[in-house]
Order: structure tokens, then sequence, then C-alpha cells
């Protein structure tokens, strides 16, 4: 990670945050509870920035400055509003096309999943607030710049993301092994968002009870499953060819 992307210091993250600057991820070392450090949470929290407590030996391995407990990532893009994403769509007479990505962890899957969505015109991939591969440098260079173009936004719940989307008149197709049912067999014309779950354990229950459909990509060989970021190209490219 380049030393660029990061930056040290209580006050310093706080400023950060209060600049306006993107960013990935705070890591607070765990145990502090300074009048400084509570600012800090308070800070991110009135601001939706993600933070969370690291044993001070992992704080040690990624920097050796002084960091005063606190190591800000900052993000290699800007997070687009959900909100615009949806109403510029169909201000454009477009049915909303977006990929909704559940703890993507690998930033090389996460970087090819960009590259395919961009070369397949997606409107957005959309990220749960925590969980997810950090949106550095190295996953930029892995989308061959496509998040240079794709607007990719961040959500608090992907739970009551997926509500929203259903409020706009979005379906949100979930493609997991756990159906019987095939992409192939699945309507994914109109508007529609494609969720795809983690490298370890695909989606989560929570979120696959919430999803309008389940839907599997078909195995033929002994292995059962795909790397995420081909299977995710797999769906998006059937929904292009429903669409037509």
């Amino acid at each position: 990670m380049e030393k660029t992307e990061m930056i040290y210091g209580t006050r310093a993250v706080i400023e950060a945050i209060l600049a306006g600057k993107e960013i990935e991820k705070i890591m607070i070392q765990s145990g502090l509870t300074n009048d400084l450090i509570k600012e800090l949470i308070t800070t991110a929290r009135n601001h939706s920035v993600p933070f969370t407590f690291v044993p001070q030996e992992k704080l040690k391995r990624m920097s050796t400055r002084n960091h005063q407990g606190v190591i800000c990532v900052l993000s290699a893009v800007s997070y687009a509003s959900l909100d615009n994403i949806i109403d510029k769509t169909y201000g454009a007479g477009k049915e909303p096309f977006l990929l909704l990505l559940d703890r993507v962890t690998d930033v090389r899957n996460f970087g090819a999943i960009a590259r395919t969505a961009e070369c397949a015109g997606i409107d957005a991939i959309v990220i749960g607030e925590k969980g997810n591969a950090p949106i550095t440098s190295d996953a930029m260079k892995t989308s061959a710049g496509a998040l240079n173009h794709l607007p990719i936004c961040r959500e608090r719940e992907l739970k009551k993301t997926m509500q929203y989307l259903r409020e706009n008149g979005i379906r949100v197709i979930a493609c997991t092994e756990k159906t019987e049912k095939t992409l192939y067999d699945t309507n994914l014309t109109g508007p529609i968002a494609i969720l795809m779950g983690s490298e370890e354990d695909g989606i989560a229950d929570n979120l696959l009870r919430d999803a309008d459909e389940l839907a599997r990509i078909p195995m033929r060989g002994k292995i059962g499953s795909l790397n995420v970021s081909v299977a995710a190209g797999v769906a998006v490219y059937e929904v292009i060819r429903q669409r037509g």
C-alpha cells in the first residue's frame, strides 16, 4: 500500500473527515479512550465514515510512522449517491442495471468485477460500508482504469438498500448455488440489481431471504463454484443477452 494513501494521527484524520476527503476506512488502536479519540469517533459517525478497532500490532505492520494509534486509509474513488444514480438513469429513459457486492474482500476480484461492470455498461456497483475490499490504487490497477468511469455507491446496510431498490421498482436477483432455478430460466429484463456474495461463504442469509429471486449458474464439472469475478461476468452478460 502506498504511503500517499494513508493519513496518520488522530487530529489529522479528524481534519481529513471535516475536509470531505474520500475515506475508505479508519483503523483505531484498541483500548484508546482519550478525549481526542472520542471526538474522532463522533466525527466519523456524523459523517458516515467507517471505522474499526484493531490491535496495536496491526497498525505497526501497516506503518512505522508516529500514528498515535490512528491510521486512515484513503479511497481511490469518489463515492456516488445511489439516489442520484437511480434518478439519473430513470431520467435518461433507461432501466437501471446495478451490481450489489456482499463482502467481496479480494482487491483483485473487486477490480476484475469493476472492469466487467464498466465494459457491460452497468450504472453502478453498490457495496456495504464494512467487510469489502478496500478501493485503493491496487483495485484501480486491477480494474484497468474502469474505476475511473464506473460509479461506486457505499451504503451502510445492504439489507435496507435492497428494500430501497424495490421501492424504486428495481428487482434484486441473488446469484447463488442455494437454489435449483438457473440464471437462464430467470427473467432478467427490466430494472434489475444482481447480488453477488463473498469468496468465502457467498451471500449472507439475511440478504438471500430479502432477494426477489434466487438464481444459480449451472455447474457441469466436479468443482462446485466459480471465482466471484467470473460468476459476476456470467450473470452480468446474461442480463445483457436477455435485454437484447
